[in-house]
């Protein structure tokens, strides 16, 4: 009896110490992002970009295409959604063809580049 009550005692510990830890604000520090917002799908399929192709690429965010930050330098970053405040994520898709200064949080993982939005502003 005792080694029941002791293992549903640890389980409770663990379960309480992995919720607390998922409520910790992120350990990334807070990254500026800059470069043009396209359309994943035909960027990668058939190198779409630039304000030629703006409408396009709109129409496929609009219809559920992931959205990336093209850079400068060639490096595309898969914007992902802050589940906390979605408003940035929302109001980026009707920047597609135009550059922006992105903030937010930079992960990497198994070689994919990806921003979780807080924020962004038109840059030049």
């Amino acid at each position: 009896m005792k080694k029941g009550i002791m293992g549903l005692v640890m389980a409770t510990v663990i379960v309480l110490s992995i919720s607390a830890q998922a409520d910790q604000p992120s350990k990334h520090p807070a990254t500026v992002v800059t470069g043009e917002v396209v359309d994943t799908g035909c960027y990668l399929g058939h190198s779409s970009k630039g304000q030629s192709h703006a409408e396009c690429a709109t129409m496929c965010i609009d219809q559920g295409m992931p959205m990336g930050v093209l850079t400068q330098k060639g490096q595309l970053y898969l914007v992902t959604m802050n589940h906390d405040n979605p408003d940035a994520f929302n109001k980026l898709k009707k920047m597609a063809g135009k550059n922006v200064a992105v903030t937010g949080h930079v992960y990497t993982r198994a070689g994919l580049m990806a921003v979780e939005i807080d924020s962004f502003k038109p840059a030049a």
